[in-house]
């Protein structure tokens, strides 16, 4: 009774009655009998633990989730936890909500990545350390198995003890058989006992690096590490087909320079051509009109010639006509 009576009791959320808080669910805090028969799985992008509702509806995603991916698409990884939840922006709701609420990240003393936020109180830590939200949970689901472990192995001593307190009544064969059977519970319960006596952090880290490979931790570590790897072929399927379309644009301008360099010369090699042409022309031209002038300049030359010829001999009859009449 002083046990329970010490132990903090937590409503279920749907009938209210009062449990300890490892037996109640970690989303929904329901009860066992609550849970019934529908499995207790966690969403594979925020990692938040929910029921199943429906046998015939086994989906791995939260509403919540599911209503982000139908409103936002598909989530890329938040650049603080990692985890596939960043629907709007690069952070994902619980980052951006613990950021704006307690300042910028800080390193997880766990997992030594730039993810936990200091809350500035002591009470919030776990076993004094600064952790993460999925350190936390993990540790918090450790230490409730270490917890489970520690109370069957008192009931197993408890029970031993009960058996040889009984066997004292009875006969020296019975004794003897008692004996011997405490004997062999005893040295079944020896490992039990020393696992006990282990730092209870060395057992709960210990589990954490023993889970099961089929459990939900990691089916759901699987789905992410698959869909950040498809992810990632995406991106680098974008930037092939940026890079070929980089490629065939470039050959397409070397094509189009090429082309526009071959125009350019043969229209310089043309009006080369058309100057020699006319150039040739004008020379020719130059000729013929300084021969034209050296033509005429002769002829011009020899009329004078003939005028001033024409001119004596004028002068030389007139003279000669005048003369007999002056006599």
């Amino acid at each position: 009774m002083s046990n329970t009576a010490s132990t903090p009791l937590f409503a279920c959320s749907r009938c209210f009655s009062r449990h300890p808080f490892e037996e109640l669910s970690t989303g929904e805090q329901l009860c066992k009998e609550c849970r019934g028969s529908f499995p207790v799985v966690k969403c594979t992008y925020c990692r938040s633990e929910f029921q199943q509702t429906s046998k015939s509806n086994t989906s791995s995603i939260c509403k919540k989730c599911e209503a982000n991916v139908k409103a936002y698409g598909k989530p890329t990884a938040c650049e603080y936890c990692n985890i596939i939840a960043a629907f709007i922006g690069n952070k994902c709701q619980r980052c951006a909500n613990s950021e704006r609420k307690y300042g910028p990240a800080v390193t997880c003393e766990q997992c030594k990545q730039r993810c936990a936020f200091d809350r500035h109180d002591d009470s919030k830590k776990v076993d004094g350390k600064l952790l993460c939200w999925l350190c936390t949970q993990s540790l918090k689901r450790a230490l409730a198995r270490t917890k489970q472990h520690m109370s069957s192995v008192d009931k197993h001593k408890h029970r031993g003890h009960k058996s040889r307190s009984g066997h004292k009544e009875k006969r020296k064969s019975d004794m003897m058989k008692s004996m011997n059977s405490n004997d062999s519970s005893l040295n079944d319960s020896q490992p039990s006992e020393k696992k006990s006596k282990m730092n209870p952090l060395q057992v709960i880290f210990r589990s954490i690096g023993e889970l099961d490979p089929n459990s939900s931790d990691h089916v759901v570590a699987m789905t992410q590490l698959k869909e950040t790897i498809a992810s990632l072929q995406k991106k680098v399927q974008q930037k092939d087909n940026e890079l070929l379309a980089k490629d065939k644009l470039i050959t397409e301008l070397k094509a189009q320079h090429l082309n526009n360099t071959q125009d350019l010369r043969n229209e310089m090699k043309n009006k080369e051509r058309l100057n020699e042409t006319k150039f040739n022309l004008m020379n020719t031209k130059i000729q013929n009109l300084l021969k034209e002038v050296a033509t005429l300049s002769k002829s011009a030359k020899k009329n004078n010639k003939n005028t001033k010829i024409a001119l004596a001999n004028t002068e030389n009859s007139g003279s000669g006509t005048d003369s007999p009449s002056t006599n």
